[in-house]
């Protein structure tokens, strides 16, 4: 991976600087592994730049840059989601794929990472020219995705229908192989839980951090910065099933904030019906910026990379962080956040319930057997409690970080698995 500052921001340097830092902890308590194997790690295997045709509505004829950035597939076939948004660029991919590698290693499912997406604004296409698209794409991809080769599944402006349509088209060329994606919906093998899944992960992440902590997770007062699917399906399992208490929320347009906590289900329906949060009573109109500084036990910023800045990291008084978001605290911001004694649960662990019911997904359309809501929580407690607790131990063992312990976890799976293939 490049490790030039990009235009769009140093985040893209982040999680270089965060697996290089790894790497020099592993080596120094285990030097089996190869520098340059390791090092290695940080590169994609595989670029897929595409033009992607559009005949729109209006019979007028465009193309739109489509990528995937399929990073490692050591431990098993590539997996990372798809986005739609204009902002996207191979820079923005390359990290997130690499990212995919990380998590899926650190939560120990047989995936690799990939990423990909169309530089496109999909609010600005009907619904057909969404189609159209995504079909065109999919074709486009060929032979490079597959449920044995890279299974994308929905991320940023895509969703289960958009799955369904890659499905549709990937299946008329190859047959009955539903499992081409995850994220589907239920009727075309989708599983149970998995719309719940990443914020279902991101509380027991949370969870298990409050309980190392001594923080009694039913006085608990949380902050999302977010309020999308992480952020609002968290919120009601912080308060329905742990008995904590939800002090604030944001959108993208602003925050609201009340420290005794606020229903969470009539600010839903609020939002729904006002496109924001502003105007809603027995709350405080503050921005996403103020809500992150507000007084908390446990913050989960879970909507922009770069949340966490050097600049603000100096004015979060949580006493937990767990990142729900990919790539959101800055380096210069996690080395203020550790040097405050401010506990973080890393990105690459805490956001990772999606992939893990991904998993189960995935495991559930190659047998064609499916699984009750009951056993899919069931096991994602299962993997998330387990992959938690050798992050914390590999940390007291090297005497690191949560995130440097997670990236040192994640980094020598993915090189052990690369030594046993051999031919590096």
């Amino acid at each position: 991976m490049n490790t030039t500052i990009s235009k769009k921001g140093v985040e893209k340097t982040a999680v270089v600087a965060y697996m290089e830092a790894a790497i020099k902890k592993l080596r120094e308590h285990n030097t089996t592994f190869d520098l340059d194997l390791l090092q290695a790690i940080t590169r994609p295997k595989r670029q897929i730049l595409v033009e992607v045709p559009l005949r729109k509505d209006d019979g007028s004829y465009t193309t739109f840059q489509g990528f995937r950035v399929q990073h490692n597939d050591a431990r098993g076939p590539f997996k990372g989601g798809l986005r739609y948004h204009p902002n996207v660029d191979l820079e923005e991919v390359k990290t997130l794929a690499c990212l995919m590698s990380l998590k899926t290693a650190v939560v120990n499912i047989p995936f690799g990472g990939g990423k990909g997406g169309i530089a496109v604004d999909p609010r600005e296409l009907s619904q057909r020219e969404v189609e159209r698209l995504t079909r065109n794409f999919t074709n486009l991809l060929g032979e490079n995705i597959g449920p044995d080769r890279d299974i994308p599944a929905p991320d940023v402006n895509t969703n289960a229908q958009i799955m369904a349509w890659i499905v549709d088209e990937y299946c008329q060329k190859h047959g009955q192989l539903l499992g081409v994606v995850t994220g589907k919906p239920i009727e075309l093998g989708g599983s149970l839980g998995r719309d719940e899944a990443t914020g279902r992960g991101a509380m027991i992440a949370a969870r298990e951090a409050a309980r190392e902590k001594k923080i009694d997770m039913t006085k608990a007062k949380i902050i999302f910065q977010g309020f999308g699917n992480l952020a609002s399906f968290g919120a009601q399992i912080a308060e329905q099933e742990m008995g904590s208490t939800v002090i604030g929320v944001s959108t993208s347009r602003g925050a609201v904030y009340n420290k005794k906590g606020f229903n969470l289900v009539q600010a839903g329906a609020y939002y729904r019906d006002n496109g924001s949060l502003k105007g809603f009573p027995g709350v405080e109109w503050m921005t996403n910026e103020e809500l992150l500084e507000q007084d908390c036990d446990i913050l989960i910023p879970a909507a922009l990379e770069n949340a966490i800045t050097a600049k603000n990291a100096k004015k979060i008084k949580a006493k937990i962080i767990v990142e729900g978001a990919n790539d959101c605290t800055q380096t210069e911001g996690d080395k203020i956040l550790n040097d405050r004694g401010i506990f973080v649960v890393p990105d690459i662990l805490a956001n990772a319930g999606g992939v893990v019911v991904s998993y189960f997904e995935w495991v559930q359309n190659l047998q064609n057997h499916y699984w009750e809501l009951a056993r899919v929580r069931q096991e994602l407690e299962r993997i998330m409690v387990q992959a938690y607790a050798q992050v914390s131990a590999r940390a007291q063992e090297y005497h690191t970080s949560y995130r440097e312990s997670a990236y040192i976890i994640a980094i020598s799976r993915v090189a052990r698995a690369m030594q046993l293939r051999g031919g590096v």
